[in-house]
């Protein structure tokens, strides 16, 4: 089952080859997690979903209030008897009509939902190892920081990993500066620095990020540190962590031949379960 602008229906989406979000991308996406009926989150990801609506010119409908669409993702997990734990996407996609110029700027949304094991997180996998892609990079600009339909570098970065025996992988930009992982945020520490790249350098404006920011600035011990990372900083560093709503933190164990330490991980993991059951 899924929610079509506001109707549950009993099947998938059947999207015709005029979908705009099919055609070129014209679409904009946020993934949630729900916990005991609750959104994580979801006034971040509310605010963040409006801006991205703004920045790629499509019409926002009076009936878009927190409150509206709160209602309209618990309805469907509700349905599915998954409001436990669950994780929803909530697609934005463009009226189909014109080509790369719309005939209107008015939109629909869909929402999916599966259901999720674990409430609480935890570390998925004890050994993780990336390397970097370079194939294509992410380049330095406002669109890179949403989430949009056109995620062809992740999905490409994905399959690379696969194919060599990898978790995921690193992705660069234009200046050959990390930005992010091919599945989430990237986190650096380097003696009692907590270094994450800033917006500004391409990676995505996550949810997660914002929440390990702060909750890194509870802790005491470390400073936290917006700055451009490179690939030779990776070898020098005591951790790396990658960041995302679902999975919450995931370690990287191992970037080529250098091995990492998870003690930090561990430390946030905790606080970040105990601000979720706060």
């Amino acid at each position: 089952m899924i929610n079509f602008n506001s109707e549950i229906q009993d099947s998938d989406l059947q999207v015709t080859v005029s979908n705009r979000s099919f055609l070129y991308g014209d679409g904009v996406f946020e993934t949630l997690k729900i916990v005991n009926n609750k959104i994580l989150f979801f006034e971040d990801h509310y605010f963040r979903l409006m801006a991205s609506m703004r920045i790629v010119r499509m019409e926002i409908p009076m009936s878009f209030t927190m409150e509206y669409l709160e209602e309209q993702i618990l309805k469907l997990v509700d349905v599915l008897n998954i409001n436990d734990s669950a994780r929803v996407r909530f697609t934005v996609f463009r009226n189909e009509g014109g080509f790369y110029l719309p005939t209107d700027n008015s939109i629909s949304f869909v929402i999916q939902a599966t259901k999720l094991e674990n409430k609480n997180y935890k570390i998925l996998k004890s050994q993780f190892e990336v390397d970097l892609y370079k194939d294509f990079i992410v380049p330095k600009q406002l669109l890179s920081t949403l989430k949009t339909a056109n995620k062809i570098t992740h999905v490409t970065a994905s399959i690379f990993a696969k194919e060599n025996q990898l978790d995921s992988c690193l992705l660069i930009n234009e200046t050959k500066n990390v930005i992010e992982a091919a599945n989430g945020n990237l986190f650096m520490l380097m003696g009692n620095s907590l270094i994450t790249p800033p917006i500004s350098e391409g990676c995505l404006n996550g949810i997660m990020r914002k929440q390990i920011i702060a909750l890194a600035k509870q802790l005491g011990s470390v400073e936290v540190v917006e700055a451009a990372i490179s690939p030779f900083d990776l070898q020098k560093a005591d951790e790396l962590l990658i960041t995302n709503v679902i999975i919450g933190i995931q370690p990287i164990t191992k970037y080529r031949k250098k091995e990492f330490e998870v003690k930090l991980s561990n430390q946030l993991l905790e606080k970040l379960n105990s601000s979720i059951e706060a």
